[in-house]
């Protein structure tokens, strides 16, 4: 299974339930990446689309404690175990994780690619991804050359679980 996130310097990916910068190149490598595969995201990380509906091309599966909550377009599923059964119907290579906070800690043991776009600049924010570069099961395994957006330096970098 793989994840996807975007990062600051200390790892942060939120505050207030959205994201705090706007990389059209970043963009434009979610789609690319999760178009035709599979989503997995928390309520939460949903209702931050825009309209709060699932995003086109790509099947949503909602891991959400909240039994009625239903949506349209979307796979809404109760507890950890029901996702994992369901996911079964799927390659892991065509699952991707994307957030929030909750949902990448309860799902991380289950990865073994991410795909994470480190931003250069610290944010004050409220919602942080696991530092991989702690973790010594993981290893950056490629980066790309740092990029420019606006005044933001970023990179594109793969890690894979050793």
């Amino acid at each position: 299974m793989n994840l996807i996130v975007a990062v600051d310097k200390n790892w942060a990916i939120g505050k207030n339930n959205k994201m705090m910068w706007s990389i059209p190149a970043d963009m434009r490598f979610f789609r690319e990446k999760t178009t035709g595969h599979v989503i997995v995201m928390g309520r939460k990380t949903l209702e931050s689309f825009p309209n709060g509906l699932p995003l086109k091309q790509r099947t949503n599966i909602v891991l959400t404690a909240n039994r009625d909550y239903r949506v349209k377009g979307a796979m809404v599923v109760n507890t950890m175990d029901e996702l994992l059964e369901r996911l079964r119907a799927y390659e892991p290579q065509d699952i991707f994780v994307i957030g929030g906070e909750s949902i990448y800690r309860q799902l991380l043991p289950y990865c073994d690619t991410a795909y994470i776009t480190k931003i250069d600049h610290a944010y004050d924010a409220d919602t942080y991804f696991p530092n991989l570069d702690e973790l010594p099961e993981w290893t950056m395994t490629e980066v790309s050359e740092e990029q420019t957006s606006f005044d933001l330096e970023f990179v594109f970098s793969k890690y894979e679980k050793i």
